[in-house]
């Protein structure tokens, strides 16, 4: 059914794909005017006062540790050794023997766009809320069963879903706050150090999604570029793709139903719209890589004729702004005097209380893990305490669980009637975006601490001046904070109320002033055409409309001194005008610059010493029973199994015990045959000519210190060392996998029971 459909979805996806490639090129001019101009005039905003630190998780690792994975093909459910790198993809390997001996990883998941989800209910009720035709029956029995009480599910509307569980309840909520801190990094992934293709892209997104008359928000614009173009082309797709599918099931009407409805819970996402998304996403990079490398050759000759015409072409624009001025202006004043003014500063509020919440619960972390700090110093000794100390505190701002109580405040957000009013299909854009600013600011502050703590250290005389300067340090550093986080704060409440007035007012005015654009096309130069685009004029005028009303309103609440906001006239000039010169120096290594070793460490020292942002749960029964097959592997005196019944059907573990049993058969079975398995993998790796890839030791649950040596998990653009010419190499998918093929070098070694056929996946990130 699907083969038959490759032909249709691949015109489709090519025509979606042509029309948003001609918007893009559009943009791409426009965008790279405004770069050019604004690098020209300057017009930068008032100088942050804290540091920015430029590479904040080299060699670290998020966090790693093991939970169980629900496998599709066999309907089983397999312990996985997990490791969240520094670029915050999620990456399953069979078990830990096989990350600490540098084999392949199963999966490689790139976690943009997914929802994290902590029950089977709240999984059911969400596909089938999502799926046309399917209604929960009473009393049905699940499709998925879960044998602890403790799952972790990963839904995606398009992409193959991954079903975890794990054993506790603290488990649980220390995996949900890392698995969402991976979906705010990766669903931030289209670079903002790019000044004119970023701009250029998500202006396209939007003018093409504004051409099919949809308007506001948009929840999937989650990922990199080539992953938002494939979750707008399966936006079109996906309802074509059910209404085709849908009869060609086999049966009556009910049972249509049924089968449906199974299809759609277990299988839709990974066997039928996952191999469409896969499909869709080759097609999509192939042709925006096309269009972006034209853009690019294109580029020195326009930005030769940008820099030459500057001032032509500011006038023409000027001269064409003023004509749409005078036909749209009156209508959009009245627009917005009936429909938007009234409801700014409800917006402004439920917008502040949250946000300001969730900045001042920054400030208050960071204060209490500086103030423990200077308290256990006091206590426990001085500058060996410090190194062991500012070395977690580094990478305060990284760690999911001590952020996670900064980031709920943002759960508050609620636009009640508003959203309905303003077309916002939902405040996950706005509270994803004002976490990524929280985790920002904790970093800056804490790295201009460690700057300064740094350049004291020196002059320090015993532990008594030690703490003092640490305290005053402190102090000048909440200060900076205080002022950084009320100008990130009062940026973001103005994009946000334009984000969400500015979509209403364009699809209020549509019907009377969208057809006359046209006639204004002749007022632009043809040789200034590629810069200055009606449209984008129209929409500049449409935000003049309402931009002083905006502005007006943050003003009042900065001046009211409402949430700690600062005044605009309050400047905080040249506070420290050696700082910024400091943050331009090499990054602060604590552990090597203060642990007093004498030479050089070899590169396997280092990369043994890489240290793990979150530490592992302490279990409170000792070894976890996810490590039983590992540390059997690793003890070859371990007593041998109980036999399994022959005549017995083979079936899935469901419950705590019988998964227990079900890992100790499977690892404990053949323990010999797993280890030489594993020795033969190793030998074939070190015949490679590649280097060896980064890893270093990860600690066992059972010792649990808060800095244990782990490693960075190989990053997706990393092969693995036994590659080889016939190897298979980690594709570039970001958004779906790849399935391994089975035997071969680089075959990651199965487990003796198991016939996961499917499982073995790879995806780069």
């Amino acid at each position: 059914c699907l083969t038959r459909l490759c032909s249709p979805l691949a015109e489709k996806t090519g025509k979606v794909l042509g029309e948003f490639c001609r918007c893009y090129k559009e943009q791409y001019g426009v965008a790279l005017f405004n770069s050019v101009r604004y690098e020209i005039e300057g017009n930068g905003g008032p100088q942050a006062q804290l540091l920015h630190r430029k590479v904040p998780l080299e060699d670290h690792v998020i966090y790693s540790g093991n939970l169980f994975q629900y496998i599709e093909e066999n309907k089983k459910w397999r312990n996985r050794f997990c490791v969240v790198p520094h670029n915050y993809g999620l990456v399953l390997y069979e078990n830990k023997l096989a990350y600490e001996r540098d084999l392949s990883p199963r999966v490689l998941v790139n976690s943009a766009g997914y929802k994290i989800l902590t029950s089977v209910d709240q999984y059911l009720e969400l596909v089938n809320n999502s799926l046309p035709g399917v209604t929960p029956k009473s009393g049905q029995s699940p499709i998925l069963k879960c044998p602890t009480d403790f799952p972790l599910i990963l839904w995606h509307p398009y992409a193959r879903h991954y079903y975890f569980c794990v054993m506790t309840g603290k488990e649980q909520e220390k995996w949900r706050a890392v698995f969402q801190d991976c979906v705010r990094h990766c669903n931030n992934g289209i670079s903002e150090d790019s000044k004119v293709e970023a701009p250029a892209f998500t202006d396209a997104v939007r003018m093409y999604r504004q051409s099919k008359e949809q308007y506001g928000t948009w929840d999937m614009l989650c990922g990199n570029e080539t992953q938002v173009l494939s979750n707008l082309v399966m936006e079109e797709l996906l309802p074509e793709l059910r209404t085709t599918i849908g009869p060609r099931l086999k049966g009556k009407a009910q049972e249509r139903q049924e089968t449906w409805g199974q299809l759609t819970t277990l299988s839709l996402s990974c066997q039928i719209s996952d191999a469409v998304y896969r499909m869709v996403y080759e097609q999509t990079k192939a042709q925006y890589d096309a269009a972006t490398a034209k853009c690019e050759q294109e580029r020195p000759q326009m930005e030769s004729t940008i820099r030459t015409d500057m001032d032509q072409i500011i006038t023409s624009k000027e001269h064409l702004a003023s004509k749409i001025r005078a036909f749209v202006l009156p209508k959009a004043e009245i627009c917005v005097r009936n429909h938007v003014q009234p409801y700014i500063s409800s917006i402004l509020e439920a917008l502040m209380t949250p946000t300001s919440q969730g900045f001042a619960e920054v400030r208050e972390v960071f204060f209490k893990e500086v103030t423990d700090m200077n308290m256990n110093i006091v206590n426990e000794g001085g500058l060996e305490k410090l190194v062991e100390y500012m070395e977690k505190l580094s990478h305060l701002a990284f760690h999911p669980v001590k952020m996670q109580s900064c980031y709920e405040k943002m759960d508050q957000l609620k636009l009640e009637g508003l959203q309905q009013r303003f077309d916002v299909s939902s405040t996950s854009v706005f509270k994803q975006r004002a976490q990524i600013h929280m985790r920002q600011q904790m970093d800056d502050a804490v790295y201009t601490f460690e700057t300064l703590l740094h350049q004291e250290l020196g002059k320090l005389q015993g532990k008594d001046d030690l703490c003092k300067s640490i305290q005053r340090i402190l102090e000048r550093v909440l200060k900076k904070y205080d002022y950084d986080s009320s100008t990130v704060r009062k940026k973001f409440f103005r994009e946000a109320l334009l984000q969400i007035t500015i979509p209403f007012l364009l699809k209020k005015l549509a019907p009377t002033c969208k057809g006359e654009l046209a006639k204004f096309q002749e007022l632009i130069f043809e040789d200034f055409a590629s810069f200055i685009l009606v449209e984008n004029t129209y929409e500049e005028v449409v935000l003049q409309s309402v931009m002083k009303d905006i502005m007006q309103a943050v003003k009042e609440a900065a001046v009211q001194r409402k949430h700690n906001l600062y005044r605009d006239s309050m400047v905080m000039h040249n506070s420290d005008p050696n700082l910024h010169l400091l943050g331009e120096g090499i990054p602060i290594d604590w552990g090597e610059e203060y642990s007093g070793q004498p030479e050089a460490e070899p590169d396997t020292d280092k990369r043994r010493r890489a240290k793990q942002v979150v530490s592992v749960i302490q279990d409170d029964e000792g070894v976890l029973p996810y490590e039983a097959g590992a540390e059997a592997l690793l003890q070859p005196g371990s007593p041998e199994p109980r036999e399994p019944d022959p005549g017995a059907p083979p079936s899935s573990p469901d419950g705590v015990e019988e998964i227990r049993e079900a890992l100790a058969k499977e690892s404990l079975g053949d323990g010999v045959e797993a280890e030489e398995r594993l020795m033969n993998e190793s030998r074939v790796q070190h015949t490679a000519p590649a280097s060896p890839k980064p890893r270093a030791d990860v600690p066992s649950e059972a010792k649990m210190p808060h800095d244990t040596p782990a490693s960075p998990a190989p990053g997706a653009e990393t092969s693995s060392p036994s590659a080889g010419p016939a190897c298979h190499q980690p594709s570039d998918k970001e958004t779906g996998e790849e399935v391994a093929p089975p035997g071969g070098e680089c075959s990651p070694p199965q487990p003796m029971s198991t016939t996961e056929s499917g499982e073995g996946v790879q995806t780069e990130f």
